[in-house]
């Protein structure tokens, strides 16, 4: 046993692993049995479910999908999808035409909103639902490495969500599913599950496991219930619980009055659990994720523990006010991004 009770040596599918390691010319990256192109992934919902239906504004998507090559990425990881389809906070289209542009961006100021150093959102796992996905998605983005993401409200929830993926993609296909156990934006207590969703759903899977970590939630000791039930990897972390008011009315700005805050923000906050993770004793591999937009941000949390890195809004909305037009500069950012990482050699722990 490890500081603070946690497990060194964790059990279960690829567990024995904790660095990560490359594994051949051109076959890029391991973390523990989940392989990856590189170590630069990117975050639930920055890219949708990998594609998109229509080719130009990509809704759904960010706007550098027009301009980086998703297989760029070490992996590319989809929205959270649930059983059925969720309008969520939002909706689940992402056919708007050009015409419809206005209704779109009022949705968004209920779901979306810039705070000083990042964005809060309350978009409520609104997606098309993992059928949906496996039939109309999913087989077009076969030339990515892809994390799926899956959300529910019970164990018997995830092993639905887990059996689904079993029976449309076949082991190794895919890098991973992550478990979202912990998004403050659908108004529930996973506190309550988490310990039957990793005993039920995680020896059914095919595929590698990754757990999302909340910041707000008992991350070391969901760390310790992840190595006892073969969890693969952790993702660390999640959004940050958050508020803002509107300063004439005192109403809150979000349609779920709580949201997610994510961006450079939350950055000190993810190193410090990245470190505690290690601190405590935890080996299971762990993907970090949190304000990352410079190579400087990537190496900060190799050095605190991290044996991946996850990017997330900055891809998105590092032009606020631009949007579209400044997309291919923030293309070749992250395409310079792609390939110092590439080049970087974490440090031996």
């Amino acid at each position: 046993m490890g500081k603070n009770g946690l497990v060194r040596q964790a059990t279960g599918r690829g567990a024995t692993v904790a660095a990560i390691t490359g594994v051949g010319s051109g076959e890029g990256v391991r973390l523990g049995d989940i392989v990856l192109r590189n170590r630069l992934v990117t975050s639930s919902s920055l890219l949708g479910y990998g594609v998109a239906n229509v080719p130009v504004f990509r809704w759904g998507m960010s706007p550098i999908s027009n301009f980086v090559p998703l297989s760029s990425f070490g992996a590319i990881t989809t929205r959270t999808l649930t059983v059925r389809p969720r309008d969520g906070h939002f909706t689940l289209r992402d056919d708007w035409k050009l015409s419809e542009l206005p209704s779109l961006l009022q949705r968004y100021t209920r779901v979306l909103r810039h705070t000083r150093g990042g964005w809060i959102n309350a978009f409520g796992w609104c997606n098309v639902g993992i059928d949906a996905y496996l039939r109309d998605y999913y087989p077009r983005t076969r030339d990515q490495r892809t994390i799926i993401s899956l959300g529910g409200f019970s164990a018997e929830e995830f092993v639905t969500l887990v059996d689904k993926v079993n029976a449309a993609v076949p082991a190794g296909d895919i890098a991973a599913v992550e478990f979202n156990v912990s998004c403050h934006n659908v108004n529930f207590d996973f506190n309550q599950i988490i310990e039957s969703v990793l005993a039920e759903a995680v020896p059914r899977s095919n595929h590698p496991v990754i757990l999302k970590l909340s910041p707000d939630y008992d991350y070391l000791g969901h760390a310790e219930l992840a190595a006892k039930h073969g969890v693969s990897a952790l993702t660390a972390i999640n959004t940050v619980k958050a508020l803002r008011l509107d300063p004439r009315t005192g109403e809150p700005l979000l349609k779920n009055r709580f949201g997610g805050l994510s961006g450079p923000a939350i950055k000190p906050i993810a190193l410090r659990v990245v470190a505690e993770l290690r601190d405590a004793g935890v080996t299971l591999p762990i993907i970090a994720t949190g304000g990352i937009r410079t190579f400087d941000d990537c190496r900060e949390y190799f050095w605190a523990g991290a044996d991946a890195v996850s990017l997330g809004s900055a891809a998105w909305f590092a032009h606020p006010m631009a949007g579209y037009a400044l997309a291919p500069l923030a293309g070749l950012r992250l395409r310079r991004l792609v390939r110092q990482v590439e080049r970087f050699t974490p440090p031996a722990r």
